[in-house]
């Protein structure tokens, strides 16, 4: 890196210390982003992984330096730092009605435990550039990921009708004619009452207008949705 003028590398030769107080700021700043998420692992995870991370990898650089007997290898030790976020991050994932939910949590531990491991290793420079490209990804394209699709949802619908299968019918016929999606689930027919399940899928507006509507028609008792 010719381009950087030395006393700047200078100054960024940081101490132990120093090394994981920048550790806990870059951690900080991901895990922020995570905490107003309302994700699980939020502030507090990331710093500390990030953290932790940092004093592995200073400890296997220095343990490795300090050998006495034979070659070491200096990233020994913090190469189970790979192996041991793959468990806390499968803590996250979660299987949710069909969908697996908590993947970005999970890439957000790995990436934050990786510029941890980057600071350990003194390479600051690539340490502060991951963790603006990681705040960037999820807060902007967070943001264009939630303007181009969320209006594109899915959601359970359960409806009591008058024991009477045209009623039915015409609750399929209405959702489908707002250009909505309505899979069936669960049928229970009863001499007083008819309940059905549907997994309604398409746009938000559509959606909304839809079981509004819905509500009103005749032969409904009553719609809930989760």
């Amino acid at each position: 890196m010719d381009w950087l003028d030395p006393t700047w590398i200078e100054t960024l030769r940081l101490g132990l210390l120093g090394r994981l107080v920048l550790a806990a700021v870059l951690g900080g700043i991901v895990g922020l982003e995570r905490e107003l998420s309302g994700k699980p692992a939020g502030l507090r995870t990331n710093m500390l992984i990030c953290v932790g991370a940092t004093l592995l990898m200073d400890v296997s650089q220095t343990v490795a330096n300090t050998a006495t007997v034979g070659p070491a290898d200096p990233g020994r030790i913090a190469a189970q730092v790979v192996s041991g976020i793959g468990f806390i991050g499968a803590g996250t994932i979660l299987v949710e009605r069909g969908s697996v939910v908590g993947l970005t949590t999970a890439a957000t531990l790995w990436v934050v435990a990786a510029i941890g491991l980057a600071v350990g290793a003194h390479a600051y420079v690539e340490a502060l550039g991951t963790t603006a490209l990681v705040a960037l990804t999820l807060i902007f394209l967070g943001r264009i990921e939630g303007f181009l699709f969320r209006r594109r949802t899915s959601v359970t619908l359960e409806v009591t009708t008058d024991p009477d299968t045209d009623v039915l019918e015409r609750v399929v016929a209405h959702i489908e004619g707002h250009g909505l999606r309505a899979k069936p689930e669960k049928l229970e027919k009863g001499r007083e009452r008819f309940r059905a399940a549907y997994e309604i899928v398409g746009r938000g507006r559509a959606r909304d207008a839809a079981l509004r509507e819905l509500a009103a028609l005749e032969g409904v008792r009553r719609i809930t949705v989760t």
